[in-house]
């Protein structure tokens, strides 16, 4: 017996209805971006893996899918290191590319690539789907799409908050409620300064970055097995649990960190950015959450996080500072700083909300009933005018039982059905069926289109 299709795990179809609300959201940021300036480019669904591997820091690696070389796959490897099964070693040998993870990466390596081309201060914008062999779960996906905006080759803070302003900007338009998270990596460096561990950075992030999961003290019982002294991690518990306003956790961690000029440099980036945006309030909540850390290792400044306040999912958009990330494809000294928008979990979000706008599922707007040749001739030529107008219009092809076309039309959420025999034909007119009230008219062709315009 022939095994049923299916699909990976981690991935999923997309429907007709659910393509409509999908370019919905896309088109959303897109028309965001592009009022900020950003322009789009896309890179290739595969990279080398010497361009993606170091850069996601360990976790990450090991959430890259890989892809076989092509050919005679094996013929690089022995019998001594297929019974060896030293897996990393085998990948570097059986692969030389993998999907990409995210689009950030890709991003540096095509300005480094195309330096010469660019001109800085370069904002981009790219919307394209990005594979991790994570474990699936609701509201995480292996197959997914990513919507970035990345400004480079600037150092100026008026990036992050424009980016700010652009998240609270599609959210606004979206209809969904969200909290923008606010933290700098120079004040995690300076904490972990303070508590007398600066070597164990990363280790601290990673583990406080899962506090809204696993819960303090599993937290803390990962920063203790990671051999932060219990010194250190008793000293960190009010800095990650502090509470207040913006401006009060700021004085706080000025006071507590005023002996690190890394962790100073961060507060007054973060100072800066809270001013600029006082000129002009966003209508989303923005908060310091100084656990906050995002475990990707190429961060430098200010990171950012967006939740949804009225459902329960991951983070649905992140990003940050990346200064030092075009110099390990030599081009050091190259400034960026970006978002990007996740939205397979805002599509889950609206759907759970039921927030889609009646107009965004752009379904036909007129179908002509197909009453045989001489009737679906005449309807051509009403078909050409209504396109022309840009209205949606179709027309049955076969000339099948009127019960069969208007089940049809049903199905499809036209607004109208037009219908034109002998008698329409004869007048010059367009007998319209209105789908919702069942009123009917009987109109020319340019009443028709003045309906729609």
């Amino acid at each position: 017996m022939m095994a049923k299709p299916s699909i990976p795990k981690g991935t999923r179809d997309f429907s007709v209805d659910e393509m409509a609300k999908r370019n919905y959201i896309f088109d959303t940021i897109k028309q965001v971006f592009a009022l900020y300036g950003f322009r789009q480019i896309e890179t290739p669904a595969m990279e080398t893996l010497q361009t993606l591997m170091g850069k996601y820091g360990e976790e990450g690696d090991k959430l890259l899918f890989k892809v076989l070389n092509s050919g005679d796959f094996l013929s690089d490897v022995t019998e001594a290191d297929l019974a060896e099964r030293n897996l990393n070693r085998l990948a570097a040998r059986l692969c030389e590319k993998g999907l990409r993870y995210d689009l950030t990466v890709p991003f540096a390596r095509f300005v480094v690539m195309h330096r010469n081309e660019l001109t800085f201060p370069f904002k981009r914008y790219q919307i394209q789907p990005v594979w991790r062999a994570d474990r699936p779960q609701k509201g995480r996906y292996r197959e997914f799409y990513q919507c970035d905006a990345d400004v480079v080759g600037s150092d100026s803070l008026l990036n992050e908050v424009e980016l700010i302003e652009m998240i609270d900007e599609v959210f606004s338009r979206l209809g969904i409620r969200v909290a923008i998270k606010l933290n700098n990596r120079k004040i995690l460096s300076g904490i972990a300064e303070w508590i007398g561990a600066p070597e164990k950075i990363v280790d601290i992030t990673v583990a406080i970055d899962k506090l809204d999961k696993i819960g303090l003290d599993k937290v803390n019982a990962e920063l203790l097995e990671k051999g932060l002294p219990e010194e250190a991690v008793a000293r960190l518990q009010p800095i990650i649990q502090l509470q207040g306003s913006n401006e009060e956790k700021l004085q706080v961690l000025r006071r507590e960190l005023a002996g690190s000029e890394t962790g100073v440099k961060g507060i007054d980036e973060l100072k800066y950015i809270l001013q600029k945006l006082s000129a002009s309030p966003l209508r989303s909540t923005l908060e310091i959450d100084l656990t906050l850390a995002r475990g990707l290792n190429y961060y430098t400044g200010a990171i950012l996080e967006v939740k949804a306040l009225d459902v329960q999912i991951g983070s649905i958009t992140g990003g940050g500072r990346y200064d030092n990330l075009t110099g390990v494809f030599g081009l050091p000294g190259v400034s960026g700083v970006g978002i990007s928008f996740g939205a397979d979990r805002i599509f889950d979000v609206l759907n759970q909300l039921d927030l889609y706008p009646k107009e965004s599922m752009q379904s036909t707007q007129v179908m002509f009933v197909n009453f045989g040749e001489n009737e679906s001739q005449a309807c051509l030529g009403h078909l050409s005018r209504l396109r022309a107008a840009d209205i949606r219009a179709e027309i049955y092809p076969e000339a099948a039982k009127m019960k069969k076309q208007m089940s049809y039309a049903d199905s499809i959420g036209t607004q109208y059905v037009a219908l034109v025999g002998e008698t329409e034909m004869a007048a010059g007119k367009i007998a319209l069926k209105n789908m919702t009230t069942g009123e009917q008219s009987s109109l020319t062709i340019d009443e028709v289109i003045a309906l729609f315009v």
